[in-house]
């Protein structure tokens, strides 16, 4: 037998980063809780394009906990209250019947919000362009396995590279610091022999790019990695930090 709940949504409305926003709330009545968050937003702009009203923006691509776009603040966390998923892995039998459910942007002065819920995270990738790449020739996949690798470092390399940038690290921080999403980035060629040669440049280029975007500074409260859907781990920041730190005494 399927389950249907009605609550009380209050979803933000603002026409770009100048402009004034507001909360509009709607009571949206028997929804099915196998429905996926990003699905019931879809029933929500069906509703409202019925009535003549211009549908509830918010960014969505691959819905398959890959991509990263759903970026929604949902009851006071990043991608809703489930740790480690994205909203679009979000459903609504997380939720209670009579429940106010509260949806939000990225709230960063380096995320300015376009439309409603979608906030511009160019930022991002002109970071990954200071220096997010390699350039030194690593060979073709036949020659993979010509560099020994350990397994440790190729697990943990891989766990950084993991990170979807989806800022949610930044939505968490109250600094609204990209720290996390940088220091996975570099440490994903850190750990790496192939990343080796360009470090110094990178880690420096990649946190001077940070910082000139309006990035805020960490303070280590952790709330990046408590709310990270990819479970990416502070440990990167310690890793960023010396890497940068020997950069600075390499000058």
């Amino acid at each position: 037998m399927e389950n249907n709940i009605s609550f009380t949504l209050k979803f933000w409305r603002q026409n770009g980063p100048q402009a004034e926003g507001h909360f509009d709330t709607r009571e949206m009545k028997d929804i099915p809780t196998d429905t996926s968050f990003l699905e019931m937003l879809d029933i929500l702009n069906e509703q409202l394009i019925e009535e003549g009203q211009e549908p509830f923006v918010f960014d969505h691509d691959c819905r398959e906990g890959i991509c990263g776009m759903c970026s929604l603040y949902i009851n006071g966390h990043p991608h809703g209250p489930n740790t480690g998923a994205t909203t679009c892995q979000l459903y609504m039998r997380k939720f209670k019947d009579g429940d106010v459910i509260t949806v939000e942007p990225w709230r960063s002065a380096a995320f300015p919000i376009i439309k409603d819920c979608m906030v511009d995270r160019g930022a991002f990738d002109k970071i990954m362009q200071a220096g997010g790449y390699v350039s030194v020739r690593t060979g073709q996949a036949q020659d993979a396995n010509a560099i020994l690798i350990s397994k440790e470092a190729a697990d943990e390399a891989m766990d950084c590279a993991t990170c979807i940038g989806c800022g949610a690290c930044v939505a968490a921080c109250k600094n609204g610091s990209a720290m996390l999403f940088v220091s996975s980035k570099v440490s994903q060629f850190a750990l790496l022999p192939q990343g080796r040669p360009e470090a110094a440049k990178r880690a420096k280029a990649m946190v001077m790019k940070m910082e000139e975007l309006g990035f805020g500074n960490c303070t280590n409260t952790r709330a990046c990695e408590a709310e990270c859907p990819k479970h990416e781990s502070i440990s990167n920041i310690a890793r960023l930090n010396r890497e940068f730190i020997k950069a600075k005494l390499a000058d």
